[in-house]
C-alpha cells in the first residue's frame, strides 16, 4: 500500500493540477492532511495507508476534531479542517459514499466593513508619499488603485504579467481554480499603472511580473500588507483596513450604486452567487450606520 508521504505528494499534485487550487489553498490543505496522518498513526497505532484511511470512521474523523479543539480551535477554523480532510478522503477513496458523514461545526460568517472612499485614497497617498523612491511609491498606489478600482484579490494583482501591455478599458485575469473573467479598467486605475511602468526601473518582459520588488523579483504580497499596516497606524484608521478590504470596498459600492448581483457576482469572480450574497448584508449594515449617525429621528426609533 502507497505511504502516506506518497499519499500527501500525490494530494498535493491533483490540487494543484487537477483541481487547480490556490497555492494558499494548497499549502493549507497539506498542512491539515499532515497533522491528521501523524494523529492516525498515534491513534490507530502504527503506520497508516490507503487502506487503513478508507477504513475510517465517523469516531476516527472527530477523535481528531476534539484533539485539534485542545489547541483552542474556532469553529472557523474547525470547518476548514474538516473541509481539507473530506478532500483528502475524497482523494483516496474512489467512492464517495464511503467518506464517513460529519456535521460541521456551525461557523458564523462575519459581514466586511468596507472602507470609506476617503480613507482608501488618503491611504495610499500616504504610502506612495511615504516609499523610499518614487517607483515604488508609484508601484504601491497602482497596486491599491487596481484592488479598489478592479475589485481584485492581491494575488491577482500581483499575478499580471507584462502580456496584458499595452492597457486598454479591461483587463482578463486568472482568479480562483483557473477561471477567467474580464474586469473594467478605470481610467485612473490605468494611469496609475502606466505611471508607474514609466517610472519603474525594470524592464516589462512578455511573461513576467509587472509589479516587481526592488531588486527586479516578482513583488511580494506580504510587503503591500505591511505598507498598508503602516499606512492605517499613520492615518489612525481601523485594523481591518486591510487590502483585501479594498476589494469589499469595491463590491460595496458598486452594489450601493445600484449594480446587480449577478454583474457583481462575474466582476468578482464568485464561483457562487452565495459568496456575493453578503454584500447585501454589507450594504444594509452601511445604510443603517448613515440612517443612525444622520437622521434627526433615528435615536427615537
Amino acid at each position: 500500500m502507497e505511504s502516506t508521504t506518497a499519499l500527501i505528494q500525490d494530494f498535493s499534485r491533483h490540487l494543484r493540477e487537477g483541481r487547480r487550487r490556490s497555492q494558499h489553498t494548497v499549502r493549507a490543505y497539506i498542512t491539515t492532511a499532515e497533522r491528521f496522518c501523524a494523529f492516525l498513526t498515534e491513534h490507530l497505532g502504527g503506520t497508516v495507508d490507503s487502506a487503513q484511511i478508507k477504513a475510517l470512521t465517523q469516531a476516527d474523523i472527530r477523535s481528531y476534531l476534539a484533539f485539534r479543539r485542545a489547541d483552542d480551535l474556532s469553529n472557523n477554523s474547525a470547518a476548514r479542517e474538516l473541509s481539507a480532510i473530506r478532500a483528502f478522503l475524497k482523494f483516496i477513496s474512489a467512492d464517495d459514499s464511503q467518506i464517513p458523514k460529519i456535521k460541521g461545526p456551525k461557523v458564523t460568517r462575519g459581514v466586511p466593513r468596507p472602507a470609506a472612499p476617503d480613507d482608501i485614497i488618503a491611504m495610499a497617498k500616504d504610502i506612495s508619499q511615504g516609499a523610499s523612491e518614487d517607483w515604488i511609491g508609484a508601484r504601491d498606489w497602482a497596486v491599491l488603485m487596481l484592488l479598489y478600482g478592479s475589485g481584485l484579490r492581491i494575488s491577482e494583482a500581483l499575478d499580471l504579467t507584462a502580456d496584458a501591455l499595452p492597457l486598454s478599458d479591461t483587463l482578463r485575469i486568472t482568479g480562483k481554480r483557473g477561471k477567467t473573467r474580464i474586469v473594467p479598467l478605470l481610467a485612473e486605475v490605468r494611469e496609475a499603472i502606466e505611471h508607474y511602468i514609466d517610472l519603474c526601473p525594470h524592464v516589462m518582459v512578455p511573461g513576467e511580473s509587472i509589479f516587481r520588488g526592488k531588486r527586479g523579483g516578482p513583488l511580494s504580497p506580504n510587503l503591500i500588507r505591511r505598507v498598508v499596516q503602516q499606512a492605517r497606524t499613520n492615518l489612525g484608521l481601523s485594523d481591518k483596513t486591510t487590502p483585501h478590504a479594498l476589494r469589499h470596498s469595491f463590491a460595496t459600492h458598486l452594489l450601493a450604486g445600484g449594480a446587480d448581483l449577478r454583474s457583481l457576482q462575474e466582476l468578482l469572480g464568485h464561483a457562487s452567487l452565495s459568496s456575493t450574497q453578503v454584500y447585501t448584508a454589507v450594504d444594509a449594515a452601511h445604510l443603517l450606520d448613515v440612517y443612525q449617525n444622520a437622521h434627526p429621528r433615528a435615536s427615537n426609533s
